[in-house]
């Protein structure tokens, strides 16, 4: 287990300078080292404003505000950056100019509330996402854009993340999926395994909590929460594709039985005794689990196949890949697919779509990211 990120939130305005960003990269460099001198692996720190529609209204300071922002993190060895979410149909198309100049930086589009689907913004971000897909080989950029379903603020992971109200604040976010792995080889059977994670996650948890809890009462920064999704590793001794396998023996995941365990695994992490924030789900994302690659390369789900365990699961689609050639309607749909399922269970997710220019249904991808397997792209 490692914690995969610190997220600071902050509030930022008009007379924000680089002092004032000073003192935030200060108590978020102070959190890692905190964490560090526990015991732990911290792999990233991130900052997150509120939605960057309160303090932009031109493209041009939108540039200008996130190249201060890529400046800074720089300065001070902050990850990344994100400026959260846009509403505004007509401010989608901005998105592109920040991913281009801000190798650093992060946003996202809301595609519905929990009553009501934006059919115009899901119509938007289609089209943008086409457009980010040839700002970088491989399609790559689309990694930091995503289409938000009832994402609440203050979810320290990427893309999603975004703080609300006017104090500073942080959460944490795990790289996890070891634990399941862990507690499933040890369990022996489906009916024992919620129990035996149950008990790892809290035994786990609850230090994290209680060191997150000392440092905030020690610098002054809320604590909002920790994520308690499971979030996966490319290491194939902590797949959670694995995971799964380790109970439904004899099937591979994507087969019969694969939506029962991914049931009992949101389950559990959410009634660990915590203070949690974000998704708290069971995150699927194919590019980033050896065996959700590997699954996925040998044709044991489809998109379909993931939607429909996020009705019981998780957080939607995660760092799919796609064929260059899809169609905007045929991303409409899939966007519009995720935003029906989220008002309709009440649920948070999101969906990050990267089609690939070049690539076709069946090709393997050749991303160069450590954090990445590399798998073949799905079909439509």
């Amino acid at each position: 287990m490692k914690i995969r990120t610190i997220t600071t939130g902050f509030h930022f305005h008009p007379q924000f300078n680089e002092h004032d960003f000073d003192n935030i990269a200060s108590l978020t460099k102070k959190a890692k080292e905190w964490f560090q001198q526990k015991g732990y692996q911290v792999q990233t720190i991130r900052i997150s404003t509120q939605p960057w529609e309160s303090y932009v209204t031109t493209k041009q300071e939108l540039q200008t505000i996130t190249s201060s922002f890529e400046h800074w993190i720089s300065q001070h060895t902050i990850d990344y950056f994100n400026i959260g979410p846009c509403k505004q149909k007509e401010h989608i198309s901005w998105i592109p100019y920040l991913l281009k100049n801000c190798k650093k930086g992060f946003s996202t589009v809301h595609i519905c509330n929990d009553t009501e689907i934006f059919y115009d913004n899901i119509k938007e971000t289609a089209k943008t996402m086409k457009t980010i897909a040839d700002l970088e080989p491989q399609g790559f950029a689309n990694l930091r854009f995503a289409a938000l379903c009832n994402i609440k603020p203050h979810t320290p992971f990427y893309p999603a993340s975004y703080h609300q109200g006017k104090n500073p604040s942080f959460g944490i976010g795990l790289e996890n999926s070891d634990l399941v792995y862990n507690a499933f080889s040890s369990a022996g059977s489906i009916i024992s395994a919620k129990e035996a994670l149950y008990q790892l996650l809290t035994k786990i948890y609850k230090p994290i909590e209680k060191h997150a809890l000392g440092f905030s009462d020690q610098y002054g920064l809320q604590y909002c929460g920790l994520d308690t999704s499971v979030s996966t590793s490319i290491d194939k001794n902590e797949s959670i594709a694995y995971a799964f396998e380790k109970l439904i023996k004899g099937y591979k995941f994507g087969q019969q039985g694969t939506l029962s365990i991914a049931r009992i695994i949101t389950d559990t992490i959410q009634s660990i005794p915590v203070q949690k924030t974000g998704y708290c789900g069971l995150m699927l994302p194919v590019l980033e689990d050896d065996g959700l690659s590997t699954r996925n390369k040998d044709h044991q789900f489809s998109i379909s196949d993931l939607l429909l365990y996020s009705a019981v699961c998780g957080t939607g689609l995660d760092t799919i890949p796609l064929p260059g050639n899809i169609t905007e309607r045929q991303l409409y749909n899939i966007l519009l697919d995720v935003a029906s399922l989220s008002i309709k269970l009440q649920k948070p997710l999101s969906a990050r779509l990267m089609p690939i220019p070049g690539k076709k249904a069946g090709d393997m991808t050749e991303f160069n990211f450590s954090y990445f397997k590399n798998s073949s792209v799905m079909k439509y």
